[in-house]
């Protein structure tokens, strides 16, 4: 099929739950491709000389291999081509922002629709769980070291499965009761479908890494104490970033006030929170839309996100954005909170300031300014921030890691190794809240240099790591 041909063939679609049948239940909403439909859009790819889709993924998968593999039905083989670079394909192919990646650096993209490299990744890995195929690596013999990870989330697991595979034995130390960090309780099942999710980590284990829930790195254990009496000869830290950023605004401190990290965390971790029926989100990523739908799921009637910008502007995923709206959530543009309202330490609603947008900022987007005189109040029963995370720094209590201004570890770029010359770390740890694609290229990284260091090798020789900051 040449070129022409290809052009002439239209994105295909998923069919999907409608709102009314998904509104008060976690099943995954996009219903995904079927055998015929993956085939045909997998023609769509060109096969570019110069993929930009390669340069746009953070983890540089082959996207173009694994989908011509897929055009000729080859779907186990396709998984296994995407598995050279990604241990989390099921993972990253539903919750990674693919419009600004992988798609968005789609050479189709610039004439019209990008090829749905996000789906077509999907449906590999769900057709090798559907039909029972083996997701296992064979492991290197033992080569009598030990590597503690801090952390369970994608950083961690990735860490974990690449350095257990390399033959070193790997003991996860996660906090919470559940394995998978923020992927478990900060990512709802409409998004993330659970037994996707387990089987994934299954594979991550077949290797013998060892995990123990319920410990708190920094309070129970000490990072000195892992090396010095545990005799781990090295650790990594993946913690991500699961501290919620505060509004920084008068009354927030008033019962009513829940952080979405936190709201998230309790609902997904199977407790029920009543926030009443008239909810505010604040901020426009994932996270906000993530809270404003478990918010409708779990019976709040009218729910609502603020936000200071524009849906231009908005950080979350296209495809969240349009199942958020259809499901029956505003979205009031262009307003920021000044103060929580409230009586007798209960807050009643929210006071906000109608925004425009002036000059880009640091981010290259239009900063929202105030307008003055036209505060306005929202009468609610919960606000629930969702305006970014940082790093809990409680894993490092007692070691003195150097930390960036925005509070973020500082790293070797090319090695991920600290200050401290035994303790690596990636992900959002490193790049605040990013993608989980980012995640799993930094900590494979990592892991190589955490291997390089166990065998006494030079960190850097040889290596070209890419540059995820931005």
């Amino acid at each position: 099929m040449n070129a022409k041909e290809r052009m002439a063939i239209d994105r295909q679609t998923c069919a999907e739950l409608s709102p009314e049948i998904r509104s008060d239940n976690y099943d995954e909403v996009s219903l995904g491709f079927t055998v015929e439909s993956v085939k045909t859009e997998a023609l769509r790819c060109l096969n570019c000389k110069k993929p930009g889709c390669r340069q746009g993924c953070p983890i540089n998968n082959d996207i173009p291999a694994f989908i011509s593999l897929v055009a000729e039905g080859k779907f186990e083989e396709a998984y296994w081509k995407v598995r050279e670079t990604s241990s989390l394909p099921a993972i990253c192919s539903r919750v990674c922002p693919h419009e600004n990646q992988c798609e968005g650096s789609c050479v189709r993209a610039k004439k019209g629709k990008a090829v749905a490299i996000g789906l077509i990744e999907r449906f590999m890995s769900d057709w090798m769980v559907h039909h029972q195929k083996s997701l296992n690596v064979s492991c290197a013999l033992p080569k009598g070291k030990k590597v503690a990870i801090v952390g369970s989330g994608p950083a961690g697991m990735t860490a974990a499965y690449h350095l257990a595979h390399a033959g070193y034995e790997c003991t996860i130390y996660e906090c919470l009761p559940v394995i998978g960090g923020m992927l478990k309780v900060g990512i709802p099942p409409f998004r993330l479908p659970r037994h996707i999710l387990n089987a994934e980590f299954a594979a991550l284990k077949d290797c013998g890494v060892k995990i123990i829930h319920d410990v708190v790195i920094g309070k129970d254990i000490s990072l000195e104490q892992l090396k010095a009496e545990h005799g781990f000869d090295a650790v990594f830290i993946g913690v991500g970033a699961h501290s919620s950023r505060k509004l920084g605004v008068e009354g927030e401190d008033m019962a009513g006030v829940l952080h979405g990290i936190d709201y998230l965390r309790k609902v997904l971790s199977g407790n029920k929170v009543d926030i009443g029926q008239n909810v505010v989100v604040v901020g426009g990523g994932n996270v906000a839309i993530d809270c404003a739908r478990v918010a409708l799921r779990e019976g709040s009637k009218n729910v609502f996100i603020l936000y200071r910008r524009t849906i231009e502007e908005m950080p979350a995923s296209n495809e969240e954005i349009h199942h958020l709206q259809q499901e029956g959530v505003k979205i009031e543009f262009l307003a920021a909170p000044v103060r929580v309202v409230g009586e007798n330490g209960k807050m009643t609603g929210i006071e906000c300031v109608k925004m425009e947008l002036g000059p880009p900022d640091d981010s290259g987007r239009r900063r929202p300014v105030e307008i003055a005189g036209s505060n306005f109040v929202i009468a609610a029963d919960c606000v629930i921030p969702a305006i970014s995370q940082n790093v809990n720094h409680e894993v490092d209590a007692g070691q003195d890691i150097a930390l960036t201004r925005w509070g973020t570890y500082i790293i070797d770029k090319t090695t991920f190794q600290t200050n401290v010359d035994w303790i690596f770390s990636a992900g959002d740890a490193v790049l605040g809240p990013q993608t989980v694609a980012k995640a799993v290229y930094q900590a494979k990284e990592a892991a190589e240099s955490i291997v390089r260091y166990l065998e006494g090798r030079d960190l850097k020789e040889g290596r070209d790591v890419r540059d995820l900051d931005s």
